[in-house]
């Protein structure tokens, strides 16, 4: 792997001191979030950048800062996806509350999650997909916290509970929660109760999701009515279910996202219809977008 370039160590540099305004725990504990330890920390926010962090490290924390070592950048657009699910954060960090949002794939849900784990105090974003069994779950539910992860499970999971019911109303997203095993279900279940009125707690997925919980609770299988009951007894979704609808939904969406990612408006049309235009009648997303984005930048 060729050297890291000093303007990308710059660019997350710059991110995770921008993080840390989001964070009311100590210097140590914000540290520790990102695998580095508070002296280091201490280094990056005086300017220091070579020599202090192995190239895979500053990699970790860019990933997690949302920082791509690729020329080309993202950005974000206010989508009424974003907003929706913005405004459903919000609420469930301010009250202390639980929700669960489940919709179609490719409609910004986990760029809305990163962005609000990078913007909002307190926020804290699991990515399911990265730990399905529950004892990846509570690791890296402790990782991205700040809590030590070199203890026991045991101690690990007591910890956890400990520090989410002493910080200023946190709020934990779990993205991609479909991917979670049965068990860490009940896991989060018992992280709810620890944390009742004190921590505010949010999952996201796809229809898959939705599909997957209704089936356990279909089946009266111990857990999942309580855990939805815990999760505000609901399913968030923004994707209208009229065909005509849909497809103004996604021409906007599209549209959104694209007029904020490229210089040329004139292309936006033609990408947004070859979107919305699929040979198996389906309507394209925005990764799809992306991809024409990119062929035709």
């Amino acid at each position: 792997m060729t050297r890291l370039e000093l303007d990308y160590k710059n660019e997350v540099a710059e991110a995770l001191i921008k993080a840390r305004d989001n964070f009311s725990g100590s210097d140590a504990v914000f540290a520790r979030q990102y695998g580095v330890s508070s002296s280091i920390f201490s280094r990056i926010k005086k300017g220091e950048r070579e020599n202090i962090l192995s190239d895979v490290q500053w990699l970790s924390i860019g990933s997690r800062m949302d920082v791509s070592i690729n020329k080309r950048k993202w950005n974000i657009a206010r989508t009424t996806v974003l907003k929706r699910i913005e405004e459903e954060v919000v609420f469930c960090k301010t009250y202390s509350k639980s929700m669960i949002f489940c919709d179609e794939a490719e409609i910004g849900k986990t760029v809305a999650s990163k962005h609000l784990s990078l913007s909002l105090k307190n926020c804290f974003r699991v990515d399911g997909s990265q730990c399905k069994t529950t004892s990846l779950f509570i690791k890296e539910l402790a990782k991205v916290i700040g809590v030590d992860i070199t203890g026991t499970m045991t101690e690990i999971d007591r910890n956890i509970k400990t520090y989410l019911r002493a910080i200023e109303r946190p709020i934990v997203l779990i993205d991609d929660a479909g991917y979670l095993e049965i068990k860490t279900f009940m896991k989060i279940i018992e992280y709810w109760n620890s944390t009742e009125n004190i921590a505010g707690w949010y999952l996201l997925g796809d229809d898959t999701l939705k599909a997957k919980l209704l089936w356990h609770i279909e089946k009266k299988h111990v857990g999942f009515k309580a855990l939805l009951s815990r999760l505000s007894g609901n399913f968030s979704n923004i994707v209208p279910s009229d065909k005509a609808e849909k497809q103004a939904f996604y021409r906007q969406l599209i549209t959104d996202v694209i007029s904020v990612n490229v210089e040329d408006k004139a292309i936006v049309p033609s990408i947004v219809k070859r979107c919305l235009i699929q040979r198996d009648g389906s309507v394209g997303g925005l990764r799809r977008a992306e991809s024409l984005l990119i062929l035709n930048s």
